[in-house]
């Protein structure tokens, strides 16, 4: 294998589970773990004379997706039917989108592990509807559940341009929050809303020059970014190893094959033969008109997408001194992203915006179970609590507090701060007066930690901590803790020169 040279050639198909209240050719409700069977209508259980009518929002979304993903979008698009039949898909043909997708031609940006910036091209992306559920756990025959057949899905297919396990992990993180920030998806992956699908070859180039390639492995239906990375490096040394005993296990002699993947054992498992296009015999789907779209109407698309989140990350790090880890809670959706920056403008400290957005209002969203967007919050009551920290006027403890009153009585658009920490009385004490009387009742009552920081230098620091905490205690905790902090400094500084 030293005298090798290995090249993997991956790919990937995603299904991103779009996120409409109702399926993609009738009204009925997309609901996860419903009673089996129970959201289902005669269109989506293809009975006879039933006729579908396209889901509007899933189309915009379809089109948001494919400009996000740098695609060209169709002027006009069609829909066809592609006809295979397993149990689950009860019109043994799947309503698809063949060879006029709503977007094709694009390149979405990752940064690699490595920190370097790469484009995976994108070949299309196109709308199609899911089938049902075949459900065997605990039975000796075979289950169908329907509530999930016609469910709407776009259809990433990229260019085999992804150079090895890590990179796929990198696209699908990244896409993930690309259609969260969009808004386009929930792509929850434990509710099968967001599956991805490796195709995995290998170049293998001998000492002489000789190429050959492997056949080409699509492991089906993947749940989680780690079976993506773990299914494709399993794949590719499978499959060197699999040429290394036979010289003849090559895409030319074996074609395309189909995978599953073993989560427990941490393999892939040999499922089929994969089907060419050919072997569904696609054709238009004559029950649904073409969808057109004009240049204004995709440039109105194209404006309702703006600033992607790797862009915006970018100017987030560079323009308010955000962490990466940061970007991960602020850009969570296009709302949250727009609400920070917003109240940015609105004067408050960037680095104690950050603070609060990644603390306060991240942990009351989380809460109650929602996102900091849909709190309601006006950019100006986020950016008025920012400013009370900054200015000191209240503690970082005392704004959650601040946050959790504005929440519980639905002043979240037009709370005032300021006048709540007065009603609370959160608001910090800074009259250098109060705060040395209460400096020298501390010090009174603590002679030791005293004598600890005046002659002991090991326990120096721990002993002015030590009084610090006991100023809040007796401030019931209005001390301004910097300004304390400050007087205790300069009152054992004094102590320090007066027995010298």
């Amino acid at each position: 294998m030293n005298d090798l040279k290995i090249r993997p050639i991956i790919g990937l198909e995603i299904h991103v589970q779009l996120a409409t209240r109702t399926k993609l050719f009738c009204g009925c409700r997309l609901e996860f773990a419903a009673e089996p069977n129970s959201n289902t209508c005669p269109v989506c259980l293809g009975l006879p004379g039933a006729l579908p009518v396209m889901n509007r929002q899933a189309f915009e979304f379809s089109v948001l997706g494919g400009l996000a993903l740098g695609c060209d979008i169709a002027p006009l698009t069609k829909w066809d039917r592609k006809s295979y039949y397993y149990p689950d898909m009860p019109k043994n043909y799947q309503t698809s989108q063949y060879d006029l997708p709503v977007a094709f031609d694009g390149a979405f940006e990752i940064i690699a592990p490595d920190g370097t910036s790469k484009k995976i091209g994108i070949i299309r992306a196109h709308l199609e509807e899911d089938a049902g559920k075949n459900m065997h756990e605990g039975l000796d025959h075979t289950r169908v559940d329907l509530n999930r057949a016609g469910t709407p899905l776009l259809e990433i297919v990229t260019q085999p341009d992804i150079e090895n396990a890590d990179d796929a992990y990198a696209f699908c993180v990244e896409l993930q929050r690309l259609v969260r920030f969009l808004g386009i998806s929930d792509a929850d992956m434990q509710k099968g809303q967001m599956r991805f699908e490796p195709n995995v070859n290998v170049s293998i180039t001998t000492a002489d020059g000789t190429e050959y390639r492997t056949p080409i492995s699509e492991v089906k239906n993947l749940n989680s970014f780690r079976s993506v990375r773990g299914a494709i490096e399993y794949e590719i040394q499978r499959q060197v190893h699999a040429w290394e005993d036979d010289h003849g296990y090559t895409l030319a002699n074996r074609g395309k094959q189909n995978y599953g993947w073993n989560d427990q054992r941490e393999v892939t498992e040999f499922q089929r033969g994969k089907e060419e296009s050919h072997d569904y015999r696609y054709f238009p789907e004559p029950d649904l008109v073409p969808a057109q779209l004009d240049e204004a109407a995709i440039d109105s698309f194209r404006a309702r997408v703006g600033e992607l989140p790797l862009a915006r990350e970018r100017r987030y790090i560079e323009g308010y001194g955000v962490t990466q880890k940061d970007c991960e809670i602020i850009l969570a959706d296009l709302a949250t992203a727009e609400l920070y920056e917003a109240a940015a403008n609105q004067g408050a400290d960037p680095k104690t915006l950050t603070k609060q957005f990644v603390g306060v209002w991240n942990h009351l969203a989380s809460t109650h179970n929602t996102s900091i967007s849909r709190l309601g919050l006006a950019p100006q009551v986020v950016a008025d609590l920012a400013k009370l920290v900054d200015a000191g006027t209240v503690s970082a403890s005392a704004a959650s507090q601040i946050a959790e009153h504005i929440h519980a009585n639905q002043l979240a658009d037009s709370a005032k701060p300021a006048d709540i920490a007065a009603e609370l009385g959160l608001i910090q004490e800074r009259d250098e007066g109060q705060l040395e009387a209460w400096i020298d009742d501390v010090f009174a009552a603590n002679a030791q930690a005293i004598e600890d920081a005046l002659k002991n230098p090991k326990k120096a620091r721990a002993a002015a901590g030590f009084l610090r905490g006991q100023l809040m205690k007796v401030s019931q905790g209005k001390a301004d803790p910097k300004l304390a902090g400050e007087l205790i400094e300069k009152k054992l500084d004094a102590m320090k020169g007066g027995s010298a």
